[in-house]
C-alpha cells in the first residue's frame, strides 16, 4: 500500500499540480502564521478586528487556510498591529 507521501511525491511530478500545490501552501502558511501570532499575543479574533478596523468575520477569513485574497496592504496592517516585521521575498 502506498503512503500519502508516496502519492504526493508522484503527483508533484506533474508541473500543473506542483504549481497549484505550492501556491496553496503559501496561502495556508500565511493564514496559520497569522492565527499563531494572534494566539501567542492572547488576542481574540474580535480584538484583532478592532486593531485592524475591520470585522471579526474578516479576521476569520484572513485566518482561513483556503483564503486566497491576501493583499500586501492587509499583511502590512497585521504586521504593524502585532509589532512584527513583514518580509516578502522571492527565493
Amino acid at each position: 500500500m502506498r503512503t500519502f507521501k508516496d502519492r504526493l511525491k508522484h503527483y508533484l511530478k506533474d508541473p500543473e499540480f506542483r504549481k497549484a500545490f505550492e501556491e496553496e501552501e503559501i496561502y495556508a502558511n500565511l493564514a496559520i502564521q497569522i492565527a499563531m501570532i494572534r494566539e501567542e499575543k492572547g488576542v481574540t479574533q474580535k480584538d484583532m478586528a478592532r486593531l485592524l478596523h475591520t470585522s471579526q468575520q474578516m479576521v476569520s477569513r484572513i485566518e482561513d487556510p483556503h483564503n486566497e485574497s491576501f493583499s500586501l496592504k492587509t499583511l502590512i496592517k497585521i504586521a504593524r498591529a502585532f509589532n512584527k516585521k513583514l518580509s516578502v521575498q522571492f527565493v
